[in-house]
């Protein structure tokens, strides 16, 4: 297999619990603020001044940033542009978008190892190119939809007409490796006979899919071959004379995704006229063909294998040998003389076939499914190994739908199981960056994004997703406001976004706000007004805008600007007796009301009365009524001369005063503070004794019912000061006074009770 970089720092299934590295935490860094480290320009990016990396760091940098999800563009590739402060040697550039100029500053570096596998904007125009620089090339792969070589030998704007004289099509005299996959020829029986004659030194030939290979009588001029690799290749038959006089072959894979193209005749005498004419010969592939013979009526204890074909390596077990989707079932015989075995008879076979066949898609899907029953019916024991074969398989095909799909799906029950130990931070870490990739590749495909969201949800949100914080959220966003209106997809999204905007800092909070969470929202409540609908996503929409502006002015600014009073008032008008509505809209306009410079918006007499008569409200317990009082109370604070509206204030804070009364301190909360601090200038606001009534309240409740959350809050934001202060200020009534001694005991009896108890000498 290809080295790409010394750096690299993949997850092994042998060493699942190591940390990630602070090198590959490093580069992570790097390939996603490119514009902290580099200088950017329209071109794309460049080295600072004076900066040079090694080859180690160059070839990292492009791994890192394919597997944060990025494509690599010519915009990127410009970092190596300058030779003498970059090197390159080994590079994969596969699912990326380089052009053909973005290759030829790749090509510079005068590689020794080049993938270049989906990438679709790559023409033959670089042939030359490659031709000029492949003096140290060992490996060149050429993978599904590169058109680098030319189709043809009559014309190509690359290379003029044909023949050419300098009689050749690739000039690389060292390689050692070749890999070109699915090249559609026009009817040339020429072609690869003058492409592999100039290629005497290849080890490894791969033409997995190509057509008009003909009857491959030049192979046998490759006196190095050890590898040949003819998967999809049809006709081999016909070849198989000149492939078995190839004697230095260890691997050879003759096999078909389609059943139909893998008919031999006389397939017992053809599997061992290969076998015993390769005797060097330790892995051999004859997936979907009928060269294991039909099982019927063979004795093993006659030729010790229930495969007829390969009864003279029965002393001599293969190393591997391919049998998956092979006729009759051959994988699931008894006696088959190989160590490794592919085929979907079992776990093991499963793995080493998910494991083999990562660069053929259309076969990797179903392994994928067959892996996916496995654990879907838990019965897959060697679940690392496993995991490590769907990530791979889900990074190397991130454009192939279906392959991601069964791999998301395979994730999920992976993530889900219990049995196992818990996954370490490196190994979430590659299934959500794995996941993400694949969602933003096919973001509007239902199954997908279900997939994607129910294997999120099997995580710690916030904590395990926050190192993809942004790239989520977008993702979210997309779903919540594009996918089906009241489809599973879109209940799941906004749950998983509303549980991101909790918990969560105010930079984080306000990136949401600056990604558009806040309009998405409004969308959502603005369709089920429209359609007169109360369900969980209404209710849930309110609760991410509650959670997005705690503590963040600029949300709370953007909900008043895009019109949120409006639909606060229409859902209070239309669902009035739905108590989580209720409880999740007061939220949020408490927090709207926190926000001194804000508050003069929400001075409407409407608004005033709005607040009024919930405060009288029982819904949801206290929390509406609750809720209420607190809005009231900060638009209170701002003294006489700021209240604008046509209700009296007197009587506004008196009902409220009556209201709190009636509160139990004793009332459990549905309610997060991650801060007093709003609370705490409340009751310092002497001028209006009314405010510090139920601020002082709020924090006698929540120490009663929640010491041990509370009270080390209250301690920690200076509050026994400010509420001592409180009792000893002539100024509150007695009820004040009285609910801020029963804050200080509180906090006091907890500050005893975590004190150890002394112990007895000896």
């Amino acid at each position: 297999m290809p080295r790409f970089g010394l750096f690299d720092d993949e997850t092994s299934p042998n060493e699942p619990y190591t940390p990630e590295s602070l090198l590959c935490q490093c580069f992570k860094f790097v390939v996603r603020n490119l514009d902290s480290v580099f200088t950017e320009d329209a071109k794309g990016y460049e080295l600072e001044p004076g900066q040079a990396l090694p080859r180690e760091i160059c070839e990292s940098l492009i791994r890192h940033y394919q597997l944060c999800g990025y494509m690599v563009n010519d915009k990127f590739i410009r970092l190596f542009k300058d030779k003498s402060s970059t090197a390159l040697r080994y590079v994969r550039l596969r699912n990326s978008s380089i052009t053909d100029d973005g290759l030829k500053t790749i090509l510079s570096h005068r590689l020794v190892e080049l993938d270049i596998a989906k990438c679709p904007i790559i023409t033959d125009q670089s042939l030359n190119a490659l031709n000029e620089y492949s003096d140290r090339l060992v490996s060149l792969t050429v993978g599904h939809g590169v058109q680098l070589l030319p189709d043809s030998l009559v014309y190509t704007l690359a290379l003029g007409p044909w023949p050419d004289p300098r009689g050749y099509i690739l000039r690389a005299p060292n390689l050692r490796k070749l890999a070109i996959r699915n090249l559609f020829i026009h009817r040339e029986r020429h072609y690869f006979p003058l492409l592999l004659e100039s290629l005497p030194n290849l080890q490894e030939l791969d033409l997995s899919g190509c057509s008009d290979v003909e009857n491959l009588e030049y192979i046998v001029k490759l006196k190095h071959l050890t590898h040949l690799t003819l998967h999809n290749v049809f006709k081999i038959q016909d070849s198989l004379p000149h492939i078995c006089k190839v004697k230095t072959l260890r691997h050879l894979d003759i096999s078909q995704s389609s059943d139909k193209m893998g008919d031999y005749t006389k397939e017992n005498q053809t599997l061992a006229f290969i076998v015993n004419s390769l005797e060097n010969l330790e892995s051999l592939d004859i997936s979907g063909t009928n060269l294991a013979g039909t099982g019927i009526a063979v004795h093993s204890a006659t030729t010790g294998t229930d495969i007829p074909g390969l009864a003279s390596r029965v002393d001599r077990p293969l190393l591997f040998l391919g049998l998956y989707a092979t006729h009759h079932g051959a994988c699931r015989r008894h006696d088959i003389p190989a160590k490794y075995i592919s085929g979907d008879a079992n776990e093991q076979q499963i793995l080493v076939a998910a494991s083999q066949y990562l660069e053929r898609p259309e076969i990797l899907q179903r392994v994928l499914n067959d892996l996916y029953q496995l654990f879907r019916y838990e019965s897959c024991q060697d679940i690392h190994t496993a995991m490590s074969v769907v990530l791979e398989a889900m990074d190397r095909h991130v454009t192939a739908k279906h392959i991601q799909i069964s791999g998301s799906a395979t994730l999920f029950y992976i993530v889900k199981n219990k049995e196992v130990p818990p996954l370490s931070n490196k190994t979430k870490r590659a299934i959500i960056t794995t996941l993400l990739n694949g969602m933003s590749v096919h973001k509007n495909d239902d199954t997908m994004m279900r997939n994607g969201c129910l294997t999120l949800c099997q995580f710690k949100i916030p904590q395990d997703v926050l190192f993809e914080y942004k790239r989520l959220v977008t993702i979210l966003l997309h779903v919540v406001s594009e996918m089906e209106q009241e489809g599973f997809v879109q209940r799941i999204g906004i749950y998983l976004l509303n549980s991101l905007a909790c918990q969560v800092d105010g930079s984080q909070k306000q990136l949401l706000g600056d990604l558009g969470a806040i309009d998405r929202m409004l969308m959502i409540i603005k369709d089920r007004l429209k359609r007169k609908v109360c369900d969980d996503v209404l209710e849930v929409a309110w609760s991410t805008l509650w959670n997005v502006t705690d503590e963040t002015a600029i949300n709370c600014q953007r909900f008043l600007d895009s019109h949120g009073m409006k639909f606060f008032l229409e859902c209070l008008s239309l669902f009035h007796d739905k108590d989580e509505l209720m409880r999740n809209m007061m939220g949020l306009l408490g927090n709207v009301a926190e926000v001194k410079q804000l508050r003069p918006r929400l001075m409407d007499s409407t608004f005033i009365s709005v607040f009024t008569n919930l405060v009288e409200s029982t819904s949801d317990g206290i929390e509406v009524s609750y809720n209420a009082a607190g809005v009231l109370s900060h638009m209170a604070s701002d003294g006489e001369e700021a209240w604008k509206a046509d209700t009296p204030r007197e009587i506004v804070l008196h009902r409220m005063v009556d209201n709190i009364e009636r509160w139990s301190l004793n009332s459990d909360r549905n309610i997060n503070y991650r801060s007093f601090e709003p609370i705490l200038h409340l009751a310092q606001v002497y001028h209006t004794p009314e405010c510090q009534h139920w601020a002082i309240w709020a924090l006698a409740n929540l120490t009663t019912v929640y010491p041990e959350k509370y009270c080390t809050l209250v301690e920690a934001e200076g509050g026994l000061k400010i509420l001592g202060e409180v009792v000893d200020d002539p100024r509150p009534y007695s009820r004040i006074k009285e609910l801020a001694t029963i804050v200080i005991q509180k906090c006091m009896a907890y500050r005893v009770s975590m004190v150890e108890e002394p112990q007895l000498d000896g």
